[in-house]
């Protein structure tokens, strides 16, 4: 086991940069998540430290030695890979032995460590199948398996549980971090699924074009969201982004008016005819009143709803702004009956309101210590 450090990395291929700047260090035994949009360049800093792609400048360190140099095999690190990368003519036992074999450990010792390992994920049942007798779920913990009976000094996991449907996903994420618990070694994993990344992670780097957003504690991103790039990005559903424009009265949005809190007053300059991007998550929305077929408008917002996603215990309404193809997202309970069609006027929890610069999508308010 070893701590991570990434000094300024940057990785060119050609005339584009894939990453730059960046730097960070993950403390040993800790599980962090690098996750972005497709092509942030997540799995290219995964590559980079597994020795698989090469730093254009910048230091890698893996405990206290420098890894530029060292080629992949030497690094004392484990792979699992979206595909699995098993060996379909070995045995479960077999793939799981391989990286053992390929370093020579000794042959009791390894049949030892399959057995653990096997024990472990419940694979025991399985040792003298192979691949194409598994299910996607099995063939992956028969990848992770094989990681983890090398017993390196660092995981990288990229997309892993990506093949894997809806319940086995959530089965095996839990699995996943459990084995975590046990194991106690660095695990950098790669994923752009973000709920994986807020039920995963001691700590989440938030990526986006080749730049580090914003790394943190999970619940601490999704409270604190340094940009729009981040606050839309954690978040099922993600953060509702209203552009508005300050006029003396308050925040103009589609003609209808917010007004503005005052320690927003208090905390920006305001002057008439700024344009801003407001932003508030769907659990922070109250319906008021509902106002079926009238004109009406009570209440912060008057929305029509556009779309109805009952969801057992909770239902998600996507609402518009009169004359907008923007949709807002609001949840409320399971128990309540909206259609399409129906006219709501809306609350704000104006306490739980953002603003973000709607050029550079930079944080505004709330400014917080951190």
């Amino acid at each position: 086991m070893a701590k991570v450090r990434l000094e300024e990395i940057k990785r060119r291929f050609n005339n584009v940069t894939a990453i730059e700047d960046i730097t960070f260090e993950i403390p040993d035994g800790e599980f962090w998540v690098l996750v972005g949009p497709s092509g942030c360049g997540k799995s290219t800093i995964l590559r980079t430290i597994a020795g698989l792609e090469t730093a254009t400048s910048g230091k890698l360190f893996i405990g206290d030695r420098l890894m530029n140099n060292i080629p992949a095999r030497q690094r004392d690190v484990a792979m699992v890979f979206q595909n699995y990368a098993l060996y379909p003519h070995m045995t479960v036992a077999e793939n799981i032995a391989f990286g053992l074999q390929m370093r020579k450990v000794d042959a009791k010792l390894i049949q030892e460590r399959v057995k653990t390992v096997a024990r472990s994920l419940s694979l025991e049942h399985l040792l003298d199948r192979k691949p194409k007798q598994l299910s996607g779920g099995q063939q992956q913990r028969v990848a992770l398996g094989r990681a983890i009976a090398r017993e390196p000094q660092v995981f990288l996991l990229d997309e892993p549980l990506s093949n894997l449907d809806a319940q086995l996903r959530d089965d095996t994420r839990a699995e996943l971090k459990q084995l975590h618990q046990e194991l106690e070694i660095t695990t950098i994993y790669v994923t752009h699924d973000q709920v994986e990344a807020m039920t995963l992670a001691d700590q989440i780097v938030v990526l986006n074009r080749g730049k580090i957003q914003q790394i943190g504690d999970p619940q601490s991103i999704y409270a604190r969201p340094a940009n729009q790039m981040v606050a839309t990005f954690l978040g099922s559903p993600p953060m509702n982004i209203l552009s508005a424009k300050y006029t003396n009265d308050g925040f103009d949005v589609g003609e209808q008016l917010i007004r503005v809190p005052a320690d927003v007053r208090e905390s920006l300059q305001l002057h008439p005819g700024q344009s801003f991007d407001l932003g508030i998550r769907p659990e922070h929305i109250y319906i008021n009143e509902l106002q079926r077929n009238t004109q009406e408008e009570i209440g912060e917002l008057f929305v029509e709803v556009k779309v109805v996603e009952p969801l057992g215990r909770e239902t998600l309404i996507r609402a518009a702004l009169p004359d907008s193809t923007v949709l807002l997202n609001v949840q409320i309970g399971g128990n309540v009956r909206f259609h399409p069609g129906d006219r709501l006027s809306l609350k704000l929890d104006l306490s739980q309101l953002f603003v973000f610069d709607s050029i550079t999508g930079d944080r505004l308010y709330p400014q917080f210590n951190n």
